[in-house]
């Protein structure tokens, strides 16, 4: 069905004139006397077309009602001569665009689309983002700050053709989160093609990227390289921080041109392809040594996205290892482990220098009872002497309350019948967390 657009126009000439222009255009037209009938009408329009100055609701009003209502919805402003400031500031207030009267049929008709195609991509992208929301995010749970931030900038980048560099250390989620990109972009259902940039031989990075023809080499037959496997896809050059430096100008040429000439042949072929490069190292200060071709860099951050280490993200520690604990509790069938308090607080005080690959890891091994996170209650040799040993067991009665409480050290207290201030002396003596 074709765009529907409300005229509201109180002189009744102009109006129908108006009217009759849009429709002899292809678009649906309803007119309107004035600004509260319009907001009245049972139909919702595409795109809102408007006099400035009328009796009662006035234009800039109703800029305000329809922003309000639907804030996707352009609005375009007619003004009389001598109203030039008011339709600047409804512009300001988000007005799409203004014509000063007397104006040009063909140009109103030229205004009138360029705010409907705004309108499609703001929807379209609208789409994209409510499907990302609706998803897993293809495995990136949790709530803290860093990971609604990540979830965000996915959205915004995801649905636009800018390359990408995602940089974050090892085990972070790198992958993880060029796959989502993938997957909520227009180029779903096109192949997302991996290469591991410092697993490839040097000697082979040329043939593999690039590919080869029948007789380029003895033995060789045609095959096409990883860019043009991904062509009208996703190709994701992970740890582009190892490309061989021969290799990186050859890559510059192609993404540059977006053409690919195969090794052994002077013809050029078409490439359609998005890049998202992954690094575990900062590639700013690579470009000021030379090991990595400044020029490179910038053509592949169009956009970057910087991923949080494990340790940054508080709370969902612990969300993430619940949830891979039950996985493989799920694929092992044994019973859910129990994430007690005492427990949340060691993966808390963790430093993860493997990030999210070590959780998985000891999520699946406390599953099994092949290990215990490390500050877990273990056999302990014996204390040498008897205070010691009295401190050993009151210690250890002092982190089962705090268990059993939750970290409520007043409530605790009260368990151990002491004193908090008592209770926090000791506390801090025996070195425990809360």
């Amino acid at each position: 069905m074709s765009p529907l657009i409300h005229v509201v126009e109180d002189d009744r000439d102009h109006r129908l004139a108006l009217c009759d222009l849009i429709e002899a255009a292809g678009y649906r037209a309803e007119g309107f006397a004035e600004g509260r009938a319009a907001l009245a009408a049972a139909t919702r329009p595409d795109l809102v077309l408007t006099d400035l100055r009328m009796p009662g609701m006035d234009g800039q009003a109703l800029l305000q009602a329809v922003r309000a209502r639907d804030p996707d919805c352009p609005v375009i402003i007619i003004s009389g001569h001598g109203e030039l400031t008011q339709a600047v500031q409804a512009m300001r207030a988000g007005a799409e665009d203004f014509l000063e009267k007397p104006y040009d049929g063909m140009h109103l008709l030229t205004v009138i689309e360029r705010g409907l195609r705004t309108r499609a991509t703001r929807d379209e992208l609208g789409r994209l983002q409510d499907r990302i929301a609706r998803r897993d995010e293809g495995g990136l749970l949790g709530q803290s700050a860093a990971i609604t931030a990540l979830r965000a900038r996915i959205a915004a980048l995801a649905p636009t053709e800018l390359d990408l560099v995602v940089t974050g250390e090892t085990g972070t989620g790198k992958e993880l989160i060029a796959r989502a990109l993938h997957r909520a972009s227009a180029r779903a259902a096109g192949p997302f093609v991996a290469v591991n940039c410092a697993a490839l031989p040097e000697s082979l990075f040329e043939i593999e990227i690039f590919g080869h023809v029948a007789g380029a080499f003895p033995g060789a037959q045609d095959k096409p390289g990883k860019l043009e496997a991904a062509s009208g896809g996703t190709l994701m050059l992970d740890e582009v921080e190892a490309m061989p430096e021969a290799i990186q100008p050859k890559l510059l040429r192609a993404l540059q041109e977006r053409m690919v000439e195969r090794l052994g042949e002077n013809q050029l072929r078409p490439l359609d392809l998005r890049i998202i490069a992954t690094s575990k190292t900062d590639l700013r200060p690579r470009t000021l040594d030379g090991s990595f071709r400044a020029d490179l860099f910038y053509r592949l951050a169009g956009a970057e996205i910087t991923v949080e280490p494990l340790r940054a993200l508080g709370e969902d520690i612990v969300l993430l290892f619940s949830h891979y604990a039950g996985l493989a509790a799920a694929r092992y069938g044994r019973e859910m482990p129990v994430v007690d308090y005492g427990l949340k607080q060691r993966l808390l005080r963790r430093p993860w220098p493997g990030n999210v690959r070590e959780l998985k890891a000891l999520a699946e091994r406390f599953t099994l009872g092949l290990d215990i996170p490390e500050g877990t209650d273990r056999p302990l040799a014996a204390p040498e002497s008897l205070a010691d040993r009295v401190a050993a067991f009151e210690a250890r009665e002092i982190r089962l309350a705090l268990e059993h409480c939750r970290g409520n050290t007043e409530r605790a207290a009260k368990a151990l019948g002491m004193a908090r201030r008592t209770l926090n002396d000791k506390i801090s003596r025996y070195g425990i967390r809360v």
